[in-house]
This record gives structure tokens, sequence and C-alpha cells, in this order.
């Protein structure tokens, strides 16, 4: 196989670049995208390819913050490459860009739960219309909010975790469960509702980090999963036992009391310091400061840090920190984090964690 040379272009050294890998089988479409995203100071491409091997090849030698894989590719398709793409360059964005693959479709939250950040709608060849190269730069740096100005290194394992922490004596009994996850998220929420044998009696508050567009059609999905009701969370909502709450895709979902001394749902647009929306910290914080010693938290898998700040209120608080263990995590980015601060009283696979939780709810108090 003929080696792979990286496409080279002039860039103003001064701004950060977001170096873009194009895997399309249409050369057509190749070629568009790259002129669309070269436009732009923010982006440079700098490999086209229309098949999911040589991609891998290619990441294998050169990193990129930024893969754009289409579903329908000649030998392995988009989807069935993802996990390898992922853990072939664990610090790039993969964004689907298909024309097959809808926004809330069945495809496009498999993709997300395989690990994609986005899906894009791409026009058929030779209809790119006016519209579409703005909506692309807007939709990839909105994507990519918070990654350019300090891209890390490639992601290394993290320290391994002190002993959990002691469980305080004089702690309340559970009254609320807070669940973080991104990549790989969708998969373990699965495995994670399917282990829940009863219902915990109290108010579950998730954050799963999602494109708003497809906030909707997640809960949906999650509402087959499990027995409890399950909603989208919208400004006011008083919170109920026994219902999960899924933070809308362009807010931060949080908590407030309201004139009658009801624990409410506040919805607030700002993002984390580490440019997620929504974020697991404000949902963690937020359960801390309303329930104190009765909130407890839960960190399944994903990239970064998200979670572990929160995760610290809650601790400092007497409440405690349930995280998802290395080996049945896609990424250990956000458990891992947590485990190595030493916030997590425990490190468990999905299945195992509902049965925890039960135990744990109960016998503080």
């Amino acid at each position: 196989m003929n080696a792979i040379v990286p496409i080279l272009h002039n860039t103003a050294a001064a701004v950060p670049v977001a170096r873009v890998l194009v895997v399309d089988d249409s050369v057509v479409v190749r070629t568009v995208i790259e002129r669309i995203l070269n436009s732009d100071p923010a982006f440079t491409v700098v490999q086209k390819i229309n098949n999911a091997e040589q991609a891998l090849h290619y990441l294998a030698e050169f990193p990129v913050d930024l893969v754009l894989l289409d579903i329908e590719l000649p030998g392995q398709s988009g989807l069935a490459a993802l996990p390898a793409i992922l853990q072939a360059c664990p610090r790039a964005r993969v964004a689907i860009l298909s024309g097959n693959c809808e926004a809330g479709s069945a495809v496009a939250v498999q993709a997300l739960a395989l690990g994609a950040s986005d899906i894009l709608s791409k026009p058929h060849s030779g209809s790119f219309g006016e519209q579409f190269p703005q909506a692309l730069i807007e939709r990839l740096k909105r994507l990519l909010h918070g990654n350019l100005l300090a891209l890390p290194e490639r992601e290394t394992e993290p320290q391994r975790p002190p002993p959990p922490m002691a469980v305080a004596s004089a702690a309340l009994p559970l009254a609320c469960l807070g669940i973080g996850a991104s990549t790989g998220g969708i998969h373990a929420l699965n495995l994670l509702f399917a282990g829940l044998s009863e219902p915990l009696g109290v108010p579950i508050l998730l954050t799963q980090h999602l494109p708003a567009s497809f906030t909707l059609y997640f809960a949906q999905q999650l509402a087959l999963m499990t027995s409890l009701k399950v909603k989208v969370a919208e400004q006011g909502d008083v919170l109920e036992p026994d219902t999960v709450y899924v933070a809308p895709g362009d807010a931060n979902l949080r908590l407030r009391r309201d004139l009658r001394r009801r624990i409410c749902v506040q919805l607030t647009p700002e993002r984390t310091p580490s440019g997620n929306l929504p974020g697991v910290d404000p949902m963690f914080s937020s359960i801390a400061q309303i329930y104190g010693a009765g909130g407890a938290g839960i960190v399944l898998t994903g990239m970064g840090r998200d979670g572990t700040a929160g995760a610290r209120e809650i601790v400092a608080a007497g409440g405690w920190i349930v995280a998802q263990d290395e080996a049945s995590s896609v990424v250990w980015g956000m458990p891992g984090a947590v485990a190595s601060a030493g916030l997590s009283c425990a490190l468990l696979e999905p299945r195992t964690i509902m049965a925890f939780v039960a135990r744990q709810g109960k016998i503080r108090s």
C-alpha cells in the first residue's frame, strides 16, 4: 500500500487550527467539503480518504482534531469502523456526515451510542446550496467549542484511584440521584437501567452529552429501557419520585425551590469551562446544594472530566458517587477522572450499579 502523505496548506500560525480528516466515498463530496472548510481559518483539511481502512492507517500516523465520517463506505461501513477510529485517535471528535442518517433516527442514535459527537445531514452530490457551507462551518465550530485553544495531548491511562472514600455514617438516605454520561453512554444507560430491579423512590436527573436535536428521540428510547417515567426536563418541572428527567441538549439541568419550597427544574444556557452543554458538573453541583447528604451521583463512560468538579461538591455535602469501571467503559475519561480524584465509593460495571445504589441509599441513615 502506498504511503499516505498529508495535504499541506498555508494557515495563519497565530490562530489555532482544527485538523480535519474527511472520509467519504464520493470524490465530489470530499472536494466540496475540503473547499468549504479550508475557506475558514479555523479549519484545515489534512487528508481526504474514501474508505475506513485507509482512514485507520492514516490515523495511526497522523493525529487530527475532527473526523467527518460517511456511513456508507466501500468495504467496512463508517458505523462499523467508528469504535476503531475513536480508539486510533481518542482526542478527535467524530461527526457523521451522511445523507442517510436523519436526525433522531435509530441509526443516528446508534452512531452517538458508539461515540460520534454529532450527526450532520449531507446534501446529495450536486445539490450543495448556498446555506450549507455556512451551516456546516457554524455546526463544526460549536462542536469544537472550547477545544481549539488548548487541545490536549493524546489521553493517557488515568492514575489508579486511591482506596474508596469512607462512607459518612451520619449521611441521609438517598433523596435524589444524578447520572452523567458521554461517549458510549447510551449503551451504558441501557445496561444501567436493566439492573434496576425495583424503583428507588427518588427523582433521577440525567445528563447525556447529545446534540439538542436528538434529545427527544433519546428520551423516547430511554423510556423503552425502564419502567420509570422518562421526560425531557422543562423549566419549572416539579420533581417527582421514580421519574427520569433528561437534560435538553441546549441547557444545563439545575434545581431550585419555588415559592412553595418545592424542588423544581431550572434550565440554564451557559457552557461549562470545558465547553460542555449540557454539563454534568452543573447538575451535580445543584444536587449537592439542594439535597446535601441525600444526593448521589453516577458517572458513566465519556471523554474528558465533566462531572469531577460537581462530584466533589456532592461528596463535600455528605453525598456519594459511583463510577463506571474501566473495563466496561468505552472511554474511561469522565469516570476515570472521578476515580483518580478519590471521589468514588465504588467502581462498577453498569449492570451492577443500580443494585449497589439501592443498597447504599437504604443503609445511609
